[in-house]
Order: C-alpha cells, then structure tokens, then sequence
C-alpha cells in the first residue's frame, strides 16, 4: 500500500475538519488497490449517512455486511484497517492538505489517460470528441476550501474589494464608458436591442474594432453572416474608409492600410462563422480549445452575432419548447460560458413589431423572452428615427444596467457612419432636446473622498 493512500484514509477516521474538506473531492476510483477501494467506500457512506467519523468497529462491521467479498478479499479490506487505524498522525495539516490534493491530481490525470487509450482504441463507447474535455476536467481538479465569506473577520479583504481597480474593456464612446463606470468586466453578458436594419450588427463590429485598436484579443462568432462579411465591416471601421471604396482599392493601397493599422497592434480578432440555429456553448467552448491549441489564441472578449439566432445546449432541436424557455437557456448558457472563460461577451436581440416602430423602446419590446434582460448584466436600445437619420445618428437608451445607476445618462445620442460601420460622440448641444434623459454634467465615475462628508460620523 502507497504511503500517502494509506495516510489519507488514517485521516478520513480520525481528522473531522480533513475529511469535511476533502472527502468531497476524493473519488474510489483514486485508489488503485481493491481493498483501499473497498475501504474508502465504507468510510464515504459512513460519513454520507451519519456525518459523523467511522470507527474500526463500524468499518469491520460494514464489512461484513458485504456479501460479496471472498475470503481473501475480506482479510485483506480487514488488513487495511488495521493499517489505517495503526497509522501515525500527520503532524503539518498543511501538508497533508496540499499532498492529498496533488495526489488527486495526479490520480484523475493518469485514470483520465487510461480512458483516452481505452477510446481511442475503440474499446469504450465514448466519443473521441470527448477527449479535450476528460483531459480538461481532469487537468482542473483542485479543492475549494472557501466556505463563504465572514461578515467580520474577512472585513480587510472587504474594504481591498471596495477600492480595487477592476479590470474593464473601455469603450471608445464617452457616455458609453459614464454609463458603465468605465468599461465592460469579465463573466458578463451585455445585449445590445434594436430593430431590424437599426445598428445591431454595426455596433458589435465597431466595438470589436475598438478592442482590437487597445491590443486585445477579440472573438467574433456570427451566426448570420458570413465570415469575409463580418471582416469587411471591421475593415471600413480601422480604415475610415466607406464599404463602396473599400471594394474599389488596388491591392498594393490595401497591403498598405492592413499594415498601417496593425502598426502597433498586439491583439488578435478571429472570426468565426457557423450555421444559423446550429451552434451552442458546446460548440463554442471546443472552439476556443482549438484556438488556444492551435493559435496559442486566448480572446479577452467575445462576440456572439446574434443571441437568438444560436441553439440552445439544453434543449434538442425539434424539442417541444416555448421561445421564452429557449432564449433564457441560451442567454443563461452564454453568461455561464463567459464566467467559465473569465471573459465579457457582447450580444444582440431583435425588438419585437411595437418596439420595431416605438421611439422610446423598453425591456417590453424585446422579442421573444423576457427571459433574456432577466439575466444580462447590461442591456441598452438602439433607437432610429427618420429625423435622427438626416443627422446620422442614433438614440441610445439604458434597459439594465449592473454597473451604474440607469436612471443617470438614461438617454443619449451617439453619431453613426453607416457606411464606415463607425459610430462617434457627438457635441452637447445635441443632447440638449432629449426629454427624461436624465443626463447629468461631468464624469459621474470619478468620486472622490470628501474629508467634510465623514467628520460627523461617530465610530
């Protein structure tokens, strides 16, 4: 018997605050003896049924209660008992803690090579598709000792939460960047809504051209149009150049702009086109493998083009389900797949018909599921009228917000080149007509400490 399996079974029966933090995280087939095995098994059931630690005596009688052994086996299970229960006790639980779970690592990982072999070799019924994520499962075993935070005694952590910068992707549109406190941050789902033909598509491609101008690695995933399609637009953004020029210039003018703009580019952007309806988080999740494993490609934000036109992995196509249930579960699945992979993705959703040709669009007008503002973090309309088109711009108004209060800069106008795929701040004075805008002067971000404010507080 290995020296560190026969330790951490003498702990799982003598150390209550070792096997609550651990027993969770082991697994029988871990232990490649039988008798171990059959030990564990014993000691795992005991604690399940009773929460409390097995004695010899209770062990030996489980034991016996297994008909199934033969006499061999019975002595040998009843050997390792004795072991166990003989066992010196460990002297560092700080040791025994982070050497039980490399050996849980070291453990899934072999048992997880073994299965590849057995699928590979056509001996199990798994499919090979399954192998990238057995080996990833088995890769990120790890013990989550974390039971919660302490009101009190984690008040210094508390206070670091409170004035710790947070990582956010800005925006390269200042109302944009008031409204969100300064940018987007990762395990979030934001959802741009509008009408058909409004911006949906131009907004998504414009931002993702600003990310890849800050060096970051971007993710466009379209469901709609093709993939050169998507390209183009992002093209006639970075190069301020409109789409009919951009079809008309000489190779030797075009080499020129591509290297003018990734002058100075450390990002990526890797579009990727599939099927309308086809696609789910099980699709996307074995794309960004084969990105990481072939490009060494690791986006910092993703794109998805667009939210209702994806499949949803819960559900089988031809499912008998409502469109509520289905868009949820995608939009559910999207922002799980966004904290799986730390990382913000941006969406769209249609107005239904009233908010297709309603001027003051609100969470009522999305289409298909109220399911989908339910669960965004950040959800904002983009509005188009006959007159704001003579001015090229559009109407922006603030759905649900996680970061900021929405009732603030609720409504603003940003300028819009369609046929750059660009959009552009646009002067005050166009602001001013906005009614229950609720636009506020300044940079209501930045809040700063005020002496005078607190001198009265009594501690």
């Amino acid at each position: 018997m290995e020296r560190i399996e026969q330790t951490i079974l003498a702990n799982l029966v003598r150390d209550d605050e070792y096997t609550r933090r651990v027993l969770p995280f082991l697994k029988d087939d871990y232990f490649s003896d039988r008798s171990e095995r059959r030990v564990f098994s014993q000691i795992e059931s005991f604690v399940g049924k009773y929460n409390n630690l097995p004695t010899k005596e209770a062990l030996m009688v489980g034991l016996e209660e297994m008909g199934s052994l033969t006499e061999s086996e019975y002595k040998e299970c009843k050997d390792t008992i004795v072991g166990i229960m003989d066992e010196e006790e460990s002297s560092d639980p700080k040791w025994l803690l982070d050497t039980t779970e490399q050996w849980c690592k070291d453990r899934s990982i072999y048992n997880a090579i073994l299965e590849s072999i057995s699928i590979i070799d056509g001996k199990s019924k798994t499919s090979k598709n399954h192998l990238p994520k057995l080996l990833q499962d088995a890769l990120s075993v790890s013990f989550d000792v974390s039971v919660g935070h302490d009101y009190i005694e984690d008040a210094d952590e508390r206070y670091e939460f409170y004035h710790r910068k947070e990582a956010k992707i800005a925006f390269d549109l200042d109302f944009f960047n008031k409204i969100t406190n300064g940018g987007i941050p990762a395990k979030t789902l934001s959802i741009v809504m509008a009408g058909t033909g409004v911006g949906k598509s131009l907004f998504m491609c414009h931002h993702a051209a600003n990310c890849l101008s800050q060096s970051k690695n971007v993710l466009y995933i379209t469901c709609e149009m093709a993939e050169e399609r998507i390209a183009e637009r992002i093209d006639a953004n970075l190069m301020d150049i409109t789409m009919d020029d951009l079809k008309l210039l000489p190779k030797d003018v075009y080499d020129k702009k591509i290297a003018r703009v990734s002058n100075g580019i450390a990002g990526k952007l890797i579009v990727k086109e599939y099927p309308t309806a086809t696609a789910n988080v099980n699709h996307f999740r074995a794309l960004m493998e084969e990105l990481k494993l072939k490009k060494n490609f690791v986006p910092d934000i993703i794109f998805v083009d667009y939210l209702n036109i994806c499949a949803a992995a819960r559900y089988k196509n031809g499912a008998n389900v409502n469109s509520y249930m289905y868009v949820k579960a995608i939009a559910e699945e999207l922002r799980g797949f966004a904290v799986e992979y730390n990382v913000p993705i941006f969406s769209a959703t249609q107005t239904n018909r009233t908010g297709f040709t309603s001027t003051d669009v609100g969470l009522e007008d999305t289409s298909e599921s109220f399911g989908l503002p339910a669960t965004a973090d950040f959800m904002f309309a983009v509005i188009a009228t006959e007159e704001l088109d003579t001015m090229n711009q559009v109407l922006v108004k603030q759905l649900k917000n996680r970061y900021n209060d929405p009732a603030i800069n609720r409504k603003f106008v940003v300028g819009i080149n369609r046929s750059k795929m660009k959009l552009y701040d646009v002067g005050p004075k166009e602001q001013q007509d906005l009614v229950c805008s609720g636009q506020v002067s300044g940079d209501v971000t930045e809040v700063k400490y005020n002496e005078e404010k607190f001198s009265d507080w009594k501690i």
